[in-house]
This record gives C-alpha cells, sequence and structure tokens, in this order.
C-alpha cells in the first residue's frame, strides 16, 4: 500500500520526560528529515540541530531515518529524539505538521500501515498491543512469543494444509486422467483432517489459560460477616482497601486488588458476607458474591475460628481453600481447615501467597504453549473445527472440498491473509496441470 500522505505523532510516554521522540512514517518523511535537521545517513543515529522553516532552531536531538520498505510501516520512517518538554514536543508537532502532505496520526495508524504493507499480520498486530500493555512478566512472555509470529506460524501451517488438502481433492476430481495426479489421494486427506480437528480442539482449551494470563487468576474470598474477609483483602493489597469494623455487613459490593505474585497477574475480590441479609441492599450483595464465586479460579473459603458461622452453600465445581481465621487469638485449631492465618500478625499469609501462585501457574500451564489469545480467534476457530467436521462427515467429494475451503477461509481471517489463488498455486506447482 502507498500512502498518499504522511503521520506524524507523539511516540514516547507522557510528558515531562527526559527524552520525547517523535516518529513520522510516509512519502513526505526524507523531505521533513532533510528540511528540519538535514542530510542525515540511513539507519544511523545522527546528533543535529533541528530547525523551523525559517532557521529558527527548536532543540538539539537525535535523529534516525528508516527508508521504506526496511522499516516498521513498510514506508520512509523518522524518529527525532528530542528533550522531553511539552514546549519542545509541541513545536516539533507543530512544524511537522506545517509541511505539506503531513498530518497528526490517529490512535494505532502506524501500526495499521505496518499490517497493510505486510509488515504485520492481525495476530501479530494483536500481540504487539498486549506487549505494549503488559504489566506482568508472564503477560510479557505471552505477547512477545506471539508478536515474533508463533500463532501466526500455526494458524498458517493449519491453513496450508487445508489448501494442500483441497487441491489435492479438487486434482482427483477434475484431473484423474492426468498420469501426474495420484489416484487416490482420500485417505491421506481425511486422516490429516481428522488430525486438524482434534489439533484445534484441544488449542481452543488453552483460551481459558490465556484469559488468566491477560485478565488475571481470580481469587475470591467468601465467608460470614467478621469472619476477617476485608482484614485479609487489606493484608493482601498492603492498604486499606476496604473498611473493616466489627459490625455486620459493612462490605456490601465486590472489591479487587490487583497483584503480580512471581510474574503472573492475580485478581482477589473480596466480597459482602454471606448470611440471612437483613435489607435489601446487603441482599444484593450476597447474591453478587456468590455469582462471583461460582466463575472464580479459586475461592477463599474463610472461617473465624472463634465464632464459626454457616455460610450456607458454597460453590460446587470451583477450586476452593478452606481457611481459619484470627490465628493470633486462637491457640487451638478446631475444625478442619486447609490453612490458618492472622490478618493481625501476618502468620499464615506467605504460604497463602505462596499457595495462589502456584495454582495462577498450574492454571496458565506450560508457558511455551501457543494458546488463542481473543476471543475472536476462539470464535473462527470453532467455526472452521465445525466445517471440518462436516468434510469428515461423508458427502460428496465436491461438497466436502468446499467445506475445507471454508475451514481454511476462516484460519486465514485470524491472521488477515484470506486469498483465493493459494489454491490453484499448489496444484499448478504440484501436478503440472498446465503442461
Amino acid at each position: 500500500m502507498v500512502s498518499k500522505d504522511s503521520i506524524v505523532a507523539l511516540s514516547s510516554g507522557r510528558l515531562p520526560a527526559g527524552i520525547a521522540v517523535i516518529r513520522i512514517s510516509g512519502p513526505q518523511t526524507r523531505f521533513v528529515v532533510e528540511t528540519i535537521a538535514g542530510t542525515v545517513k540511513d539507519r544511523f543515529t545522527t546528533l543535529r540541530k533541528l530547525k523551523t522553516a525559517d532557521g529558527t532552531v527548536i532543540d538539539h536531538g537525535l535523529v534516525l531515518f528508516f527508508p521504506g520498505p526496511g522499516s516498521f510501516t513498510g514506508e520512509d520512517v523518522a524518529e527525532f529524539h528530542v528533550h522531553g518538554s511539552r514546549a519542545v514536543a509541541a513545536k516539533m508537532l507543530e512544524t511537522i505538521t506545517g509541511f505539506d502532505g503531513v498530518r497528526h496520526a490517529e490512535p494505532g495508524e502506524f501500526t495499521r500501515r505496518a499490517f497493510l504493507n505486510g509488515k504485520l499480520d492481525l495476530t501479530e498486530t494483536e500481540a504487539l498491543a498486549d506487549l505494549i500493555n503488559a504489566e506482568t512478566e508472564a503477560q510479557r512472555r505471552f505477547a512477545l512469543r506471539n508478536a515474533e509470529g508463533a500463532q501466526s506460524e500455526l494458524y498458517s501451517s493449519w491453513r496450508r494444509r487445508l489448501i494442500h488438502a483441497r487441491a489435492m481433492i479438487e486434482a482427483e476430481i477434475d484431473f484423474a486422467d492426468e498420469e501426474d495426479v495420484p489416484g487416490s489421494v482420500s485417505e491421506m486427506v481425511w486422516s490429516d483432517v481428522a488430525a486438524m480437528i482434534s489439533e484445534i480442539g484441544r488449542h481452543v482449551e488453552g483460551f481459558k489459560a490465556a484469559e488468566i494470563i491477560r485478565d488475571g487468576f481470580e481469587v475470591v474470598i467468601l465467608g460470614a460477616p467478621n469472619a476477617g474477609k476485608s482484614s485479609l483483602f487489606n493484608a493482601l493489597a498492603r492498604r486499606e482497601a476496604a473498611i473493616v469494623t466489627d459490625e455486620p455487613g459493612t462490605t456490601r459490593d465486590l472489591l479487587e486488588v490487583v497483584l503480580d505474585l512471581k510474574g503472573m497477574r492475580v485478581r482477589i475480590v473480596d466480597t459482602a458476607g454471606l448470611r440471612e441479609a437483613t435489607g435489601k441492599v446487603e441482599t444484593i450483595g450476597i447474591e453478587r458474591a456468590r455469582a462471583k464465586a461460582g466463575g472464580a479460579d479459586l475461592v477463599l473459603l474463610l472461617e473465624d475460628m472463634i465464632d464459626p458461622q454457616s455460610v450456607g452453600e458454597v460453590p460446587t465445581g470451583v477450586p476452593l481453600l478452606k481457611i481459619g481465621t484470627k490465628a493470633d487469638l486462637q491457640s487451638e485449631h478446631r475444625g478442619a481447615y486447609d490453612m490458618v492465618i492472622s490478618s493481625k500478625d501476618g502468620s499464615g499469609l506467605s504460604w497463602l501467597l505462596e499457595e495462589i501462585a502456584r495454582r495462577a501457574a498450574a492454571a496458565i500451564g506450560d508457558a511455551g504453549d501457543v494458546l488463542p489469545s481473543r476471543l475472536r480467534h476462539v470464535e473462527l476457530l470453532k467455526e472452521a473445527r465445525g466445517f471440518l467436521a462436516a468434510a469428515a462427515s461423508g458427502q460428496s467429494q465436491e461438497l466436502r472440498a468446499e467445506e475445507l475451503r471454508l475451514a481454511a477461509d476462516r484460519l486465514g481471517r485470524i491472521v488477515g491473509a484470506v486469498d483465493v489463488e493459494d489454491m490453484l498455486d499448489v496444484i499448478f506447482s504440484q501436478f503440472c496441470i498446465g503442461k
């Protein structure tokens, strides 16, 4: 894609800062650089006086010029590294947008141009956004692997196999009299289709782990009023995030804090005390608590060891740790607890955090696994798997070939590369149809 205009934006962080990076991309880039900074060597960092069109010095800074197509966007790209004051950055942007054909970039437009120019596919683009937004080590590793093309290669490999399978089937249908077309490819094709159905199914199952990496391992604290839920919540948050009193029903809504445990994002949720509610607002809070616990990755069921109270039914099918609280006041631990803690003196909290981190790591699984990172990936993968299942169910060869085409189309949509000529390329290269 050849852009008619050039775009410019501040590409570094919030100002003021030590350095501000101004990035420009498009056909006017070289002219802008030579006007503001003079001639610079491609791909080398050069210190220059940066001037307006009338020669007024704006700042002293570094200039880098990357000629297309060997740049991030595939176009001519330049960066000006200047002092990070708001005044300097504003003057640089004002000067650059003063050139004909140069405008301010829209959000994400540099990456959009990179995609349109074939420098990135859709999964790599999404992974780049994840990498920029990564807050934990697990998120960084996950995003970086996908940005380097792990997802793209997996989906593209499945698509290549489907294009090849369809080419074999259609070659058998249309060119059976040709000597260089195999007489029967059905057994080979359909065994590979069956394998792909299984592979895609296993891959889709990994979406839960990807959600935990991206959104966090959710831990919900449940218990009766005054069981120590908010005290534990504050102890884990290391701040007064929840109000703690002796009055039952103080917490009525869901409170959440995010922790970074051994490089993993963990969300701790405090909830209303479970009891027979005395008011409408508290009833709503208890209903929300039970609903939240039902979808959690781990439930911490707290019980005051001095004055145990029944909480009624607890969620089933959700991993649960039963925890005795107020260990600093109770020397004899009655009841069956997975562990006992004291939010007041901190006893047991380190063990609890270790156990949460262990369970979060187990939920994420092998860091080397390639996982679907977006719901749209899962939806398209399920559609592709459905078409493959229909193709394998035993229809006419023509209909089965069409189901393969639809499955390959869905995989192509994930990476943003759908080309109807791919199948013809396979046929011509392998069977010499045009001889």
